[in-house]
């Protein structure tokens, strides 16, 4: 139940993350060469855009196939289940994801690449910087740095 969480973390859950989910659904089908060469802020010079093949252009359409079935349970948890054990379990598995896909994604990058923030492109600054503050803020909330989730009030109907 998302309306209990606190103000700040229930926006970037409920709101920001799930916007930025669909535009990661979108990249990859609007534009799967652009996609493809930009997962790595400099990618190798032998690789000219539109010269992917049909193998490279199947893992980015599956990958943006996989940030729409992320937004797609991002809303049916935080917008339907009545219970934060719920939440807080998925906030879990995706800040676990969070650490991983940052891991992975600077890893590739390099040392050199991973600390040269200023020649980050729009996909680094997503995969790196926006899932870090993703992850920093699920951390934050999972530590109960936000305050206390709001409680459900009952409201008893009696019966004259």
């Amino acid at each position: 139940m998302a309306s209990q969480l606190p103000a700040f973390p229930r926006a970037i859950f409920t709101i920001v993350e799930p916007i930025s989910l669909i535009g990661g659904f979108l990249g990859p089908f609007i534009d799967p060469s652009w996609f493809i060469a930009s997962q790595v802020d400099a990618p190798s010079p032998d690789l000219v855009a539109g010269s992917y093949d049909d193998n490279a252009r199947l893992v980015a359409l599956q990958l943006g196939n996989t940030y729409g079935l992320l937004f797609l349970l991002g809303v049916a948890v935080l917008y339907t289940t009545t219970e934060l054990k719920v939440v807080r379990n998925y906030l879990i598995a995706l800040w676990i994801a969070d650490i991983s896909h940052v891991g992975v994604t600077c890893w590739l990058l390099g040392y050199d690449r991973t600390l040269d923030v200023a020649s980050w492109n729009a996909v680094t600054w997503g995969n790196v910087g926006f899932t870090t503050f993703l992850c920093l803020t699920r951390t934050a909330y999972l530590l109960g740095l936000f305050g206390p989730n709001s409680q459900v009030v009952k409201v008893s109907t009696k019966k004259a």
